[in-house]
């Protein structure tokens, strides 16, 4: 008698299916898909995030207002444009509009007449971040493979620092359960060092990095140790943008709730538990022995209700 989550992991399995259409995708991910891929320096960054963060008043600056704003100098977003393959500032503002134009078109009257208090407008944050999530995974191929080179990577080390832990924590106590070596790094410095040392000693090609804002710079060395130790990477954090993603291989973004005195993490949760399910199918002989193993052992000794 399959478990529960033998049966979750069956009927879950996750299909290859085609990229989401430009009208699915909302446009802050259409301003940020004009950045992926594009090696950005700091000042660059800074220009990147304020357009993402005032589309629709950005959009219409002149190059003087958005310099001004920013706190970089005119040069400056004429290089940024020019990053980005555009022929001047002007040609990314035209690229620009008819997305803010959306934005404002777009917006339903009847969610914001629903966000009656701080908590419910907090949820609705929540849900537009599963909706980016939802779009992230429209097309499966990249989940997919990013589970399959997880699960060949024996050992697999799992780090998340400081507020990250319990992203790590959660994931690891799952993947312990269809991978057979996994390694939990919690604690940064010299003690995330050697982890990742021996992790990749002992043949492991892969970690998987958790990090939320605020970002420990701490995460960063570790990020940079795991790639001089010869391991990739593959990172779940909250920006396209920024340090930690340049040091990564993959990058999948889930935006963390932000409108509470404390951040929620519903979607980098579900993320998360996406991509443990891509591990399942990389080897469902594995995931199927492994969970029975599970349940005959936790049957044998009692450890459920």
């Amino acid at each position: 008698m399959s478990s529960g989550q033998q049966v979750r992991a069956q009927s879950a399995a996750i299909k290859p299916s085609g990229q989401p259409s430009d009208h699915e995708r909302v446009p802050a991910d259409r301003v940020r898909a004009l950045f992926d891929g594009h090696r950005l320096s700091p000042g660059q960054r800074r220009i990147a995030q304020y357009l993402i963060d005032h589309l629709t008043d950005a959009a219409f600056l002149s190059i003087t207002e958005l310099a001004e704003r920013v706190g970089v100098s005119q040069p400056s977003v004429t290089r940024f444009a020019a990053s980005l393959g555009y022929s001047g500032y002007p040609a990314l503002r035209e690229a620009l509009q008819p997305i803010a134009l959306s934005a404002v078109a777009g917006t339903p009257e009847g969610r914001e007449e629903s966000r009656h208090n701080e908590l419910q407008a907090a949820v609705d944050a929540e849900i537009e971040n599963l909706q980016h999530v939802r779009r992230l995974v429209a097309n499966t191929t990249q989940v997919l493979e990013i589970g399959r080179e997880l699960a060949l990577s024996v050992p697999l080390t799992v780090l998340g620092l400081r507020i990250s832990v319990s992203l790590a924590e959660y994931f690891a106590y799952a993947a312990r359960r269809i991978h057979p070596d996994v390694r939990l790094v919690t604690r940064g410095g010299s003690v995330a060092y050697d982890a990742l040392l021996q992790s990749r000693s002992a043949g492991g090609t892969w970690v998987l990095a958790f990090a939320m804002p605020r970002h420990a710079k701490e995460t960063l060395a570790a990020l940079r140790a795991a790639r001089s130790a010869g391991l990739r990477i593959a990172l779940v954090t909250d920006t396209t943008l920024g340090p930690l993603v340049d040091e990564a291989d993959v990058a999948l973004t889930a935006g963390t709730g932000s409108r509470l005195v404390f951040d929620s993490y519903a979607a980098p949760g579900v993320l998360a538990a996406a991509i443990l399910q891509a591990m399942a199918d990389a080897d469902p002989e594995r995931t199927q022995a492994r969970l029975e193993e599970y349940e005959q052992a936790a049957d044998k000794h009692g450890f459920f209700l």
